[in-house]
């Protein structure tokens, strides 16, 4: 049996704060805003994995009142979301994530921040794609970056 899930995420970007997608720190002016590290790109993904094996979604798994999570590195969480699916028997067998950021540019990153979740997923079918949102919006006008992600588990 596959199920497949979808996940999202947006956190505000403002200075002081680091910038860090897939669990890697990109060198920028300003960084996302949240509980945890506010790595959106690992958060849409934890929500297409907790989705796809019907475990609600990340804020009902890992609150952002606890304490136990702030500034948590995003990537301890993914690992705790597969104990949960390993849990549950579901296995990841791809991921396809899009993250919508109009700056810094990602591409010189693509290789470590793909090499960073294959590290954790333990799958080799992961992509990774960048987009900006054309100046339009909150994305576009550089206040907030967002990612989408879909994934296929596999009753194990």
């Amino acid at each position: 049996m596959f199920r497949i899930g979808q996940g999202y995420d947006i956190h505000k970007l403002a200075k002081g704060k680091d910038l860090i997608l897939c669990g890697e720190k990109i060198p920028h002016s300003k960084g996302l805003i949240g509980h945890s590290d506010a790595d959106v790109a690992v958060h849409a993904i934890i929500d297409s994995l907790l989705g796809a094996a019907c475990l609600r979604d990340i804020g009902f798994n890992f609150k952002d009142t606890d304490p136990l999570y702030k500034d948590i590195n995003s990537l301890i969480l993914l690992e705790k979301t597969l104990n949960l699916l390993k849990t549950n028997k579901f296995k990841p067998i791809n991921l396809d994530l899009t993250i919508i950021a109009q700056e810094p540019k990602l591409t010189p990153f693509y290789d470590k921040m793909q090499s960073n979740l294959q590290n954790i997923l333990k799958i080799d079918a992961i992509n990774i794609k960048f987009k900006t949102n054309e100046q339009q919006d909150s994305l576009g006008n550089c206040f907030a970056i967002a990612s989408l992600a879909v994934c296929l588990l596999k009753k194990i």
